[in-house]
Parts: C-alpha cells; sequence; structure tokens
C-alpha cells in the first residue's frame, strides 16, 4: 500500500475544487499592505490623477509593481502595450526593461498618450524610450513584427483579449511573457450569476490560456486579477 494519500477533487478536506474561500479581514488586510507594498514616485501619482479625471482606470499600486517585476525577470528590451491610458503601467513596465528597452505602447486615444508622453518625461525616461502608436489594437498589433518581442501586456478591450492572445502568440519570442490585467473584473468573473458578454468572454480567456499546451500560465491575484503565461 502506498504511503501517500489517494489524491481527492478537494483543495482542503473541507474545500471543494472550484470554491471560493473566505475572505477574511486579515486576508484583506493582507492584500492592501501587499499592493501598497512598493511605493509610487510623483509621476506616477500625477498620471494616476490625470487617469482618474479622465475617468479611466489604471492598474493599481501592486499591479504595477508585478508588471515592474515581470519586466526584469525576462530582461525585457522590447515590449509591446495595449492600453497606453495616461502611462501609469508603462511607468513600470519601463522601470523594469533594459535601459536600452524600447516600450511599443498603442491607444485609440492621442490624447490619453499625451498624458503618458509628460509623465515618461517626468519620471526621467529618454524621448526614444518609448514609441506611441494611436489607432484601434487590432489594426495596429498585425503590423508588429513576429517573435519580436519580450512582453506584451494587454489592457485595452476585454471583449479583444482573445485576439489579443492569438496576436501576442505570434508577436512574442520563446520564453517571453503575454500579462492580461483585469480578467477579475471586480469578482464576476467567478460569479455564478448571470453576466454580461465582457466576463463570459474573460472565461473563454482563462479557459484557453489554461489549455494552450506552449504556455505555462499563473492567475496572479494582484490588483483585479494579472492573468501571465510564458511562451515556450
Amino acid at each position: 500500500m502506498s504511503r501517500f494519500p489517494a489524491p481527492t477533487d478537494t483543495v482542503t478536506p473541507r474545500q471543494p475544487r472550484g470554491q471560493e474561500r473566505v475572505i477574511t479581514g486579515n486576508r484583506q488586510t493582507s492584500w492592501a499592505f501587499a499592493d501598497a507594498y512598493v511605493a509610487e514616485d510623483e509621476a506616477l501619482r500625477w498620471a494616476r490623477d490625470r487617469a482618474r479625471e479622465a475617468g479611466l482606470r489604471s492598474v493599481s499600486p501592486g499591479t504595477g509593481a508585478a508588471l515592474r517585476m515581470l519586466a526584469a525577470t525576462v530582461d525585457a528590451k522590447a515590449v509591446a502595450e495595449i492600453g497606453t491610458g495616461t502611462g501609469v503601467s508603462g511607468m513600470h513596465l519601463l522601470h523594469g526593461m533594459r535601459p536600452d528597452g524600447v516600450l511599443t505602447t498603442v491607444d485609440q486615444e492621442p490624447d490619453h498618450q499625451q498624458f503618458a508622453r509628460q509623465a515618461f518625461r517626468a519620471c526621467g525616461f529618454a524621448s526614444n524610450r518609448a514609441r506611441f502608436i494611436p489607432g484601434r489594437a487590432l489594426d495596429v498589433l498585425p503590423r508588429l513584427a513576429d517573435a519580436g518581442y519580450d512582453l506584451v501586456f494587454c489592457d485595452g478591450d476585454r471583449q479583444e483579449f482573445l485576439d489579443y492572445l492569438a496576436e501576442s502568440l505570434r508577436l512574442l519570442r520563446p520564453g517571453g511573457l503575454v500579462v492580461f490585467e483585469g480578467v477579475f473584473a471586480n469578482g464576476r468573473t467567478v460569479d455564478s450569476g448571470p453576466q454580461p458578454t465582457e466576463v463570459l468572454r474573460l472565461r473563454e480567456l482563462l479557459r484557453a490560456v489554461r489549455e494552450i499546451p506552449e504556455l505555462v500560465p499563473s492567475l496572479l491575484p494582484v490588483g483585479d486579477g494579472l492573468l501571465c503565461a510564458v511562451k515556450r
């Protein structure tokens, strides 16, 4: 007889697989502490204020810190970003990239990109560190080079995330990372009730990333959910 217990379909003896654990006050406090663990500078706070004024979502400080770390982990020289916003995520990515790295960032709103330019400049990044491309992501991405990127960060239209995934697989070099922000959709992704199309598309994305053999995925519980996968 084996010395090891037989596998079961439970995470813990009292918790069936797929069932959420109770979120305690201590856990919420821990998550809040983790989200604020890496301090943000004045330029980042300025960009956050501009996003708030424009009614835009920006990544949480914890998500930004994770992006910075992921870019550093792959020693990123070329990063593609879908969704410039006012530059919050872009600054975190640039902080983690190599000193000679270039961020290619795409957004449908040139006015938002002007805020990002100011923020990057205030943060001390040279103008040649970022390439701003205005336009719809699915029109721009096909023009970018095959296997030319170390990391692709997706923070655009959530209903297009599956299309971004297909493009990212082409854009990434082996060992590169694709990252999707906001996959929890404020808790709706795991809510059993009826959900809008956006949330249904996020669920399709989560399944697709997990099932593609050439990807090694992980779902990080930072901010509103950060789905990451390494291309083999």
